[in-house]
């Protein structure tokens, strides 16, 4: 079943640019990534899906429902953490929680205590004494405590520690191994690759890619790093190369025969050849003239 349809969703915003075009596909109990740094268009695309924003053009679906016609209905069933969290002022967050529980017409107190527990946050404090890391505490459980059908994140880690963090994807996988859908929107490509099965990677508004993440993560370079002394300055499909004093480490998509004759060539003590990270897979897509865009 499809959780999210998009089919040539676009947003401007006058003459600015937000996304355009943009297919998008998320199956239920897919745990999916949305890639890309800060302006790319990730949270215009997760604000359209949500009806926050209404859509120049094109069309969006959330359990088969359209987003800008029955956004009410589908609300009831997503969980939904922005990047930035903002609370009323003077709330303890208990009563901030309770709030949020009584908005969707449910009984969350024993799953936010749980959730409380595991992410160690103090309910009785206000909500104006809390740090970043525990306003993002708050913000998650209000997004869990109803135990949605539909997770959105918008990159969600900001401000929690490693531990933290940890026990964050620990719930999430939890989540989703009990049917829960994800879309997580980060440009912390670690996080991707450590829970996502699927991913888009969007740039300039558009998606440059999409597909499995260990498909993502594959491409024809390789990574090779020597130690010795060689020549390889005529060589071509040479990129990202690091020079440090005794080794030479960088991404080679060229005629592997030219890379083993300039081996020869030279001293080689020491060579290892290894897939590229998604890290590196990702600045090839942003990659313009040589330059990162």
């Amino acid at each position: 079943m499809e959780i999210i349809k998009t089919t040539k969703l676009t947003k401007f915003y006058g003459k600015a640019r937000g996304i355009i075009d943009l297919d998008l596909t998320v199956t239920q109990g897919e745990f999916f990534g949305f890639i890309g740094p800060n302006g790319a268009g990730k949270s215009t695309t997760i604000r359209t899906l949500l009806g926050l924003i209404a859509p120049t053009s094109g069309s969006a679906r959330i359990f088969g429902k359209d987003v800008t016609k029955e956004k009410e209905s589908i609300l009831q069933n997503i969980g939904y953490l922005p990047s930035e969290a903002l609370f009323y002022q003077g709330l303890k967050v208990k009563d901030l929680l309770k709030l949020s529980a009584d908005l969707r017409k449910k009984d969350c107190a024993a799953e936010a205590k749980l959730l409380c527990e595991r992410l160690q946050l103090d309910v009785s404090r206000k909500i104006d004494e809390l740090s970043f890391g525990n306003r993002k505490k708050t913000a998650i459980v209000c997004a869990l405590q109803h135990r949605p059908d539909l997770l959105v994140l918008d990159e969600p880690t900001g401000g929690l520690d490693p531990l933290m963090q940890k026990e964050f994807f620990d719930i999430l996988r939890e989540r989703n191994k009990g049917g829960a859908t994800i879309l997580l929107s980060s440009h912390v490509l670690s996080e991707i690759q450590r829970n996502c099965t699927r991913a888009a990677i969007i740039r300039d508004g558009r998606i440059a890619a999409c597909g499995s993440v260990d498909v993502l993560s594959k491409t024809s370079a390789k990574r090779i790093t020597v130690r010795g002394v060689v020549n390889l300055d005529h060589l071509s499909g040479i990129r990202d190369r690091k020079d440090s004093e005794d080794s030479i480490s960088f991404l080679y998509s060229g005629d592997m025969s030219s890379l083993l004759r300039a081996l020869s060539a030279g001293q080689v003590n020491d060579l290892t050849v290894t897939e590229p990270d998604l890290e590196e897979v990702f600045l090839h897509y942003y990659e313009k003239d040589g330059e990162t865009a």
